[in-house]
């Protein structure tokens, strides 16, 4: 299998925000639909699966992720989440419905045949480092779906992941955009699929006593969690001067219905269709910023 990437100087970043990727998914499959293949996709918390389901170039697997799966009777909720398993039952989510006989089988040949480079940041608990993982790291389907929990951990909210003798929360701990790895990768534009609205700013997080009991065998991510607004707004900012330098293209959703947390397939399926009518609408100013027909 050869697949041809079209896009080769510009980075695909997919932002975070848990469910909010339903909406998302719509610019994703919009790409797809019109084989805008880049050849550097990064992404962290959702958008490493939405990395994942971009590389192995599977439409129906990017919307179910996101909207379908909540169907499934083993996906989560508040049961789960007393059982400790998460709110959503990351184990079962990630590892255990990628199989081919499985709810959500991914395409692991097209995922490892395609050329493209790939990173996903996963916040590794004792430490506070934000590790990326490439396509070195993985060698096997469970090494990917790993990886992907791995950035995907929302904290409090599911369970950390372990995985090559480190403890992993969610890659959005560090920000949530992965622009650094790509500025340290050479990249010089970035096309990048963002889960708020034009103008969002995040605010400080509240219940800070509940977070320091939580965590307080973990003060990096304590740390993390108390300062991650100043970084996400940091990195939003330098990404609107770039944009206005044209040196990237910001993709927001015109609007956000749903929180991250949102679990109602009706809802879900009315974010899809919301962002997939915005990707249509939207192409031919992206085709523009990538100078493509």
């Amino acid at each position: 299998m050869k697949l041809i990437n079209n896009i080769k100087d510009t980075a695909l970043i997919f932002e975070g925000g848990g469910m909010r990727a339903s909406y998302t998914a719509g610019f994703l499959n919009t790409l797809l639909e019109n084989e805008i293949y880049f050849d550097y996709v990064a992404g962290i918390s959702a958008g490493s699966s939405h990395s994942v389901n971009y590389l192995s170039r599977d439409i129906k697997r990017s919307r179910r992720s996101f909207v379908d799966l909540v169907l499934d009777p083993n996906f989560g909720g508040w049961k789960s989440f007393f059982k400790g398993e998460g709110f959503f039952r990351s184990q079962y989510i990630y590892e255990e419905t990628s199989y081919p006989d499985a709810s959500l089988p991914l395409d692991f040949d097209t995922f490892t045949a395609n050329p493209a480079q790939l990173r996903i940041g996963a916040f590794e608990r004792s430490s506070g480092e934000m590790i990326y993982y490439t396509k070195e790291d993985i060698h096997n389907m469970q090494d990917l779906m790993k990886i992907v929990r791995a950035s995907s951990s929302m904290p409090i909210f599911m369970p950390p992941t372990y995985f090559g003798d480190h403890y992993f929360v969610d890659g959005g701990l560090g920000g949530g955009i992965a622009l650094d790895i790509a500025k340290r990768d050479g990249v010089k534009k970035f096309f990048v699929v963002l889960t708020r609205p034009k103008g969002y700013r995040k605010n400080p997080i509240k219940f800070k006593g509940i977070i320091k009991a939580y965590y307080h065998k973990y003060p990096r991510v304590i740390e993390a969690m108390f300062n991650r607004h100043i970084i996400y707004n940091q990195t939003l900012e330098e990404l609107e001067e770039m944009e206005n330098e044209g040196k990237a293209f910001l993709v927001y959703p015109d609007v956000m219905p749903i929180s991250n947390r949102e679990i109602n397939y009706k809802k879900l399926s009315e974010s899809y269709e919301l962002g997939y009518a915005q990707g249509k609408r939207d192409l031919s100013r992206w085709k523009e910023f990538l100078c493509i027909e």
